[in-house]
């Protein structure tokens, strides 16, 4: 089969062939027919965010498939079924702490390291293998529309957040990071599961104004002036009510200094995730005030993806309308344009903005 392979940090993606994968007995044999290509792709193929990829390696991270083969494990899959592949793959032996690699991208750990060496490539290819449980099926839908629900792998991730936090119909959220590509799915996300307000901070008034077009006036956007005292009142007075939960998706170059404020804009006894890079490439810590938190009844926790039951529960939100997949922005790729894919993904990473790799011709897809 063809796929992209990166042979090497810092060299583009080579297109080439290689072996067809082969199946264990608890695994799913599908074709790729879309594969959502991150804005920051990039940055992890020039080894700038030091991922622990170990080339060579068919890189992405999710992808639609259909349902070539699978082991006896799987009892309602058949041959020919749309699926959704979620990288996010677990160790199996150890049900309350597992270790994680997500699927041709990154890992977490010596555990998570060790993981990936089995199930070490991702979509950037014609096919690929994935565990039985991460080939979540779609139902029927437009075979037109597969390019557009790969927005699902940008989706999950604020959503995973979002029920760390216990986020409730009716309740205020703000996302840090709310211009940015994860942050405005957060946005769109937070607003399908019923938020009555989502206060939206940044720099960008462009990309501001634009999120309030979209989702009109349960959308609160709030201009970051770079003075912690000033974005702070301003986001604590931009809602009506106080602010519930704060779910932070800011990228690894951002400074700590953003999210400490907007952690502080949440209400006593409210949460706040953090989901995002900061700190991961250095820099100040986020250094949140210890009285604060403790008189405050403040929860504050970590979240990296999310449970293996959002999938469905995200499934389920787009099929019913909920979440509306029409705001998305869809520009298609062959498999043979990787490296072009990649780099028109990098200038193209704002909101609902989806660089979709296509590794065979898909009939009726958007170009």
């Amino acid at each position: 089969m063809k796929a992209a392979v990166l042979e090497e940090f810092g060299k583009p993606l080579n297109i080439t062939d290689v072996p067809d994968p082969r199946i264990g007995t608890a695994e799913v044999l599908v074709d790729v027919l879309a594969t959502c290509v991150a804005p920051y792709s990039a940055e992890v193929f020039s080894g700038e965010r030091e991922y622990p990829l170990e080339p060579p390696v068919i890189s992405g991270a999710g992808a639609i498939g259909r349902v070539i083969s699978f082991g006896p494990d799987a009892t309602r899959l058949r041959a020919g079924d749309l699926v959704w592949c979620d990288p996010t793959v677990r160790s199996r032996d150890d049900a309350l702490a597992p270790d994680i690699t997500l699927q041709g991208w990154s890992s977490a750990g010596e555990g998570g390291l060790r993981l990936s060496r089995y199930f070490h490539d991702g979509p950037f290819a014609e096919q690929m293998a994935v565990p039985t449980e991460n080939a979540i099926p779609l139902g029927d839908i437009d075979i037109a529309d597969v390019p557009r629900w790969t927005a699902i792998s940008a989706l999950l991730v604020p959503y995973g957040g979002l029920l760390a936090a216990g986020l409730q119909a009716g309740e205020t959220l703000l996302v840090s990071g709310a211009t940015g590509n994860f942050g405005s799915a957060g946005v769109a996300v937070g607003l399908a599961m019923g938020a009555a307000t989502v206060v939206c901070p940044g720099r960008n008034q462009t990309v501001l104004a634009d999120l309030k077009s979209r989702f009109g006036e349960r959308v609160r956007t709030v201009a970051l002036t770079g003075d912690a005292e000033t974005d702070l009142a301003a986001m604590i007075a931009a809602s009506p009510n106080p602010i519930d939960v704060v779910l932070d998706l800011l990228p690894p170059g951002a400074p700590a200094a953003i999210v400490r404020t907007a952690a502080m804009a949440v209400r006593p006894y409210g949460r706040v995730v953090l989901m995002g890079g900061v700190g991961m490439l250095g820099g100040d810590d986020l250094a949140l005030p210890y009285p604060w938190l403790m008189r405050n009844s403040v929860t504050v926790r970590g979240q990296w993806m999310y449970p293996r039951t959002a999938n469905q529960q995200m499934i389920h939100l787009i099929r019913s309308g909920v979440l509306d997949l029409s705001h998305e922005q869809v520009t298609t790729f062959g498999l043979e344009d990787v490296n072009k894919a990649v780099e028109f993904a990098a200038g193209h990473g704002g909101p609902f903005d989806r660089t979709v790799l296509l590794p065979r011709p898909l009939p009726g897809a958007p170009t």
